[in-house]
């Protein structure tokens, strides 16, 4: 509606002009105060909406990065496990080469001399744990016993004393008697106690204690390193269970449900799935000793036999192999991991660059032109002042 009040073309003009100059300094002001130089969609739509798209997926990827952290961290701790577990390993297969280097002897001299047999009997031994049955002639000499014992025990574990009429036993074995009448026949103190229990699953059967005349060494020797061979396959199994980042164990057991997925795009059809591995003692196909022999014999375990300790040396050598193979195949998905955690660290800011290029305003520019429009004000407020003179003039003339 009009004022009714008359001005001159060039008040209008110069009433104009300031006007637009306000509306000018207000969107520099805006922009100085906001940052930007669009602030809705009414002030560039495209702009704004393209903007605000970018910065949506931005956003979706940042929250991406902390499952790829999580996810890089659990694999980080299932390959400090196999590290830790390789070493376990490494000081078992010690162990088990030290019970290999363990020599089991079977020493002494019979204190009694020996007697040739009224008639044909036998000797019943147990060297290693397998039953070994000597058979003896009525009349055997002493040399013709040996040969007999030496054919079933192995050359040079029996020979006579220098006098020549005792038994000497120098064995490189573990050599137990069955029964006491065993020990005497061959001239050796009878034990009545009771000793190693030996036999098969089928039948069971027990060795009287050794002879006072004899001594045993190593096998009570190998017996501990059994037992701590057992300790290093708990700690493995301990270890293996430890080795675990918020919830996540890639290395306690293999199935679909102990696998980690991680996911690098919102939608979910780009991951990798890092599949779980089994490093306990069973999955490393590693036994404990017990007592029984891994040939399937009673009393012949705890390393007694070479042969067990030679299967369980072969099974640490295979769970070493297994150990630097699933490391690897780690090591290759946390470097899949880690490039793909940068990637995404480098798109984001790519975004939220180009949406930062759409919507900021230039603040060096901004400042400038409110420098420039309050100079512009300035001179707009004078050219209104002008214009207004011829006015004054009649108005002095009125007075």
């Amino acid at each position: 509606m009009s004022s009714g009040i008359t001005l001159t073309a060039a008040t209008r003009q110069s009433l104009l002009a300031l006007q637009n100059t306000a509306s000018q300094t207000s969107t520099v002001q805006n922009q100085l105060s906001t940052g930007k130089k669009v602030n809705s969609a009414l002030d560039n739509p495209i702009s704004f909406f393209t903007a605000q798209s970018l910065t949506q997926r931005s956003g979706d990827l940042s929250s991406l990065l902390d499952g790829i952290s999580n996810g890089i961290q659990a694999i980080q701790a299932a390959n400090q496990g196999i590290t830790s577990i390789q070493s376990l390993v490494s000081q078992a297969k010690s162990i088990a080469n030290q019970a290999l280097s363990t020599q089991i002897t079977t020493t002494g001299t019979a204190s009694s001399a020996y007697t040739a047999p009224t008639g044909a009997t036998s000797v019943n031994l147990y060297v290693n744990g397998a039953a070994t049955s000597v058979s003896l002639a009525s009349g055997n000499t002493i040399d013709q016993t040996i040969s007999a014992l030496n054919a079933s025990v192995g050359a040079g574990s029996f020979t006579k004393s220098t006098d020549g009429t005792k038994i000497v036993i120098n064995a490189q074995s573990d050599v137990e008697f069955k029964t006491s009448t065993d020990q005497t026949a061959l001239g050796f103190a009878g034990n009545s106690t009771a000793g190693t229990t030996y036999g098969t699953s089928g039948s069971t059967v027990a060795s009287v204690a050794q002879s006072s005349d004899l001594s045993v060494s190593g096998v009570s020797a190998r017996s501990t390193l059994a037992q701590q061979y057992n300790s290093l396959l708990t700690q493995i199994d301990q270890l293996s269970q430890d080795s675990s980042f918020n919830g996540t164990n890639l290395i306690a057991g293999k199935g679909s449900n102990n696998n980690l997925t991680i996911n690098f795009n919102p939608k979910g059809n780009s991951n990798l799935t890092v599949s779980a591995t089994d490093e306990t003692s069973a999955g490393l196909k590693l036994s404990a000793i017990q007592a029984g022999s891994l040939a399937g014999g009673l009393g012949q375990g705890n390393f007694l036999l070479n042969a067990d300790i030679n299967t369980t040396l072969n099974s640490l050598t295979n769970a070493s192999s297994q150990l630097r193979t699933d490391a690897s195949t780690l090591g290759s998905n946390l470097s899949v991991v880690q490039n793909r955690q940068s990637f995404s660290n480098n798109l984001i800011n790519i975004l939220d660059t180009g949406s930062s290029n759409l919507v900021n305003a230039d603040m060096n520019e901004a400042a400038a032109n409110s420098q420039a429009l309050s100079t512009r004000q300035s001179l707009g407020i004078s050219a209104l002042s002008l214009a207004n003179t011829a006015q004054q003039g009649v108005l002095q003339l009125l007075r």
